[in-house]
């Protein structure tokens, strides 16, 4: 079956395909990866592209990977244009300074698709491996100084030639990272998954042809362009500004000032980071591309969130930031915690813009992955365990309605928490407790949503933490006259009782018996909270989202006790 011009229905069918092939790898990564940070979490993401690169489809999963699919194959087509990409290459990078990276942890594996010895399409996964070498265990760290410190770097290589597997590839992961079979598995999950998209998108093709093919593709490029500046004509146009800070570069050193100006006309969203700090010691920097993902997920958000994902639908965005700053650093800058950066860009955009369009954009919320590690020897197995999560938290309050509570950052979006049967069984440690806390902050006519507190005690005869806790010093922001939300954090309570406090730390030694409080913050609050429903007011005290000190101090409603 072949049609030359653009009919609607096989172009609707052709896109409905392409994204249940996307759904198709998505959930082979999941049945097949060995590390519970991908196949529990879901910290991972896959894509096709058509034969130059440009984005058809993106599965669920991570949203800030947005940026980087495209222009992962955008930069396979510029590297290899002198030597012929061939039927059965795979690629394999982690290269944060190549074009389409975020940070060496995040593995991409690519896979040219031909049809009739033509190259039409590319197939794409993108996953967070537990481990890729470096100084530390997990590879990311807080206080690296250098990206030579966070894992090996593998930019762009060919992992399999024509079919045949490149076992020096295989053998230089094997021998740099500490848990190889975690590593390598993930790597090969990577792979089947490309393979399967890659017979579905041959199965595709062959049922309506390469011309129609090729003319759907093209077709819904132009849909995602149309359906977004349809909506970009809905938003107030002029120009809108915020400033904030980043509070730590994970050395101790900050805060660090960033500011946005975005402008908004009839057909462009313009997004301008100029004045905002230079790169810093420390690895919170963020590859161009890392930061160009961020602001596509939050102009995504801020359009059509409900269409498909293509790169049509981000051609009315433009993003502009010097050289060198923390949302544009150069290599050889240390970025393995870029996430802390790049959600920095999104709510700066998302701050400036809140006001004037409040059916759209909540308060701010505790904006950081509160990603945590922890490694060790089990006690029973006695075998090295390495942990790896992020956390929930709290959500800010809408102008008619409570913000969300205990739910992930927007950088992690289709993310789960690992559960805890599986912590406790894959690790060193026991939960003691996992809820909501009700910490003073949020309040409003409408409260931000609660951020949780997760206990761990500690099994292990000995263990390292390592933890990236942003939002721990300067506060979610909160809307008309509402109370700013609350700070992340984290305890550790040792045997002889003192409690340690910790933002950002580094292979910090745990012992047996000791408490590891995980605390995330909660949501920025909207309105006077004078003017909060009585009954909700009640309905927190009887949850235990607030105190009858709170009750009274914010809401001047005596709870009788």
């Amino acid at each position: 079956m072949t049609h030359s011009r653009e009919d609607p229905f096989t172009i609707e069918i052709i896109q409905n395909s392409l994204a249940a092939i996307s759904d198709e790898m998505f959930e082979v990564i999941r049945r097949t990866a060995m590390s519970p940070i991908i196949y529990e979490a879901l910290d991972y993401s896959v894509s096709i592209t058509d034969g130059d690169g440009n984005m058809l489809t993106q599965g669920n999963g991570v949203p800030v990977f947005l940026g980087v699919m495209d222009s992962l194959v955008g930069e396979i087509l510029e590297r290899y244009r002198d030597e012929p990409i061939r039927p059965g290459d795979i690629f394999v990078s982690n290269d944060p300074y190549g074009g389409g990276s975020t940070h060496l942890s995040d593995i991409a594996v690519i896979s040219p698709v031909f049809f009739d010895n033509q190259l039409i399409a590319f197939v794409v996964n993108k996953s967070h491996f537990t481990e890729v070498g470096g100084k530390d265990p997990g590879s990311w760290t807080t206080n690296a100084v250098e990206v030579f410190q966070e894992g090996l770097q593998l930019p762009y290589l060919k992992l399999f030639s024509e079919g045949c597997v490149n076992q020096s590839i295989v053998s230089l992961l094997e021998a740099n990272v500490r848990l190889p079979q975690m590593t390598l598995g993930d790597l090969w999950a990577g792979v089947a998954a490309n393979r399967v998209g890659t017979r579905r998108m041959h199965d595709l093709i062959g049922k309506y042809g390469l011309s129609t093919f090729i003319v759907a593709c093209r077709a819904l490029l132009n849909y995602g362009e149309r359906s977004v500046c349809t909506e970009i004509n809905n938003l107030p146009k002029g120009t809108y500004c915020a400033e904030d800070v980043i509070d730590d570069d994970g050395l101790g050193n900050g805060p660090f000032p960033i500011k946005v100006r975005v402008d908004i006309s009839e057909n462009d969203f313009t997004v301008d980071f100029s004045g905002s700090n230079a790169q810093v010691p420390g690895p919170i920097n963020a590859s161009r591309t890392a930061t160009e993902s961020g602001v596509r997920a939050i102009f995504k958000a801020l359009t059509n969130p409900n269409i498909p994902a293509n790169a049509g639908c981000f051609r009315p965005l433009n993003v502009i930031c010097p050289a060198g700053t923390v949302f544009t650093a150069d290599r050889p800058a240390p970025v393995s915690l870029y996430w802390e950066t790049i959600m920095a860009a999104a709510d700066l955009i998302w701050k400036a813009l809140a006001p004037h369009i409040p059916e759209r954009l909540p308060a701010g919320h505790f904006l950081s992955v509160c990603g945590t590690m922890i490694s060790g020897t089990h006690p029973i197995t006695r075998e090295y365990f390495l942990m790896v999560e992020p956390l929930v938290g709290g959500w800010g309050a809408s102008f008619n309605a409570d913000g969300q509570n205990g739910q992930f950052a927007s950088a992690d979006g289709e993310t789960y928490n690992i559960p805890i049967e599986i912590l406790e069984t894959l690790y060193g440690i026991r939960a003691t407790q996992y809820g909501f806390h009700n910490e003073d902050g949020g309040h409003g006519q409408y409260r931000g949503g609660k951020g949780v507190v997760l206990e761990l005690e500690i099994l292990a005869e000995d263990a390292t933490l390592t933890a990236s806790f942003g939002r721990h010093a300067s506060k979610p922001w909160s809307v008309g006259g509402a109370a700013s939300g609350t700070n992340n954090r984290i305890e550790i309570e040792r045997l002889d009782g003192s409690i340690d406090t910790h933002a950002m730390p580094s292979r910090v030694p745990l012992f047996q018996g000791d408490r590891l409080r995980l605390i995330t913050g909660t949501g920025g609050g909207y309105g006077d909270p004078h003017l909060r429903d009585p009954n909700s007011v009640k309905l927190d005290l009887v949850d235990g989202y607030i105190t009858a000190d709170q009750s009274l101090k914010y809401y001047l409603i005596d709870s009788g006790d």
